[in-house]
């Protein structure tokens, strides 16, 4: 080979990294992202792959349909899970499988039905039982690095 050879890869490599396709975000993922529950999103939200740059933008200055999304609902399994106090798991014990409102979910809250209050003892019996551990833990981890 000689010197006087171009490189074949180098300007194609170029090209390549200059015409690339943004980077595409599938509806639902974008949906999860952002807290809300994408069958109540806009028909065109629910259809349409979000660039980074789009969904970047909705993050940033959220349009009046992702604000009321996200204060009146319906909200997804996770973010009902977090209001009330309990797990996705307790949900699903509960048979609670629908989407839920703030108004829906303020009831509840309001007058709690047996299986919620059952629900938010065991969260809390988990939670402290996990900080027992990280207690615990830390507590192991300063003794072996005394030593």
């Amino acid at each position: 080979m000689s010197d006087e050879t171009p490189n074949a890869t180098q300007p194609a490599q170029q090209q390549s990294k200059e015409q690339q396709q943004p980077q595409l975000m599938k509806p639902a993922t974008a949906a999860k992202k952002l807290g809300v529950y994408l069958p109540a999103c806009p028909e065109t939200f629910q259809t349409e792959p979000i660039s980074r740059s789009a969904f970047a933008a909705l993050q940033s200055d959220p349009p009046a349909w992702l604000v009321a999304l996200r204060l009146n609902g319906p909200h997804p399994r996770d973010v009902v899970a977090r209001k009330l106090g309990v797990s996705v798991s307790g949900l699903a014990r509960a048979d609670v499988t629908d989407a839920l409102t703030t108004a829906q979910i303020q009831e509840l809250l309001a007058a709690p039905p047996a299986w919620l209050v059952a629900e938010r003892a065991t969260q809390a019996a988990v939670r402290a039982e996990n900080a027992r551990v990280n207690t615990r833990d830390a507590e192991r981890r300063a003794r072996h690095l005394a030593y």
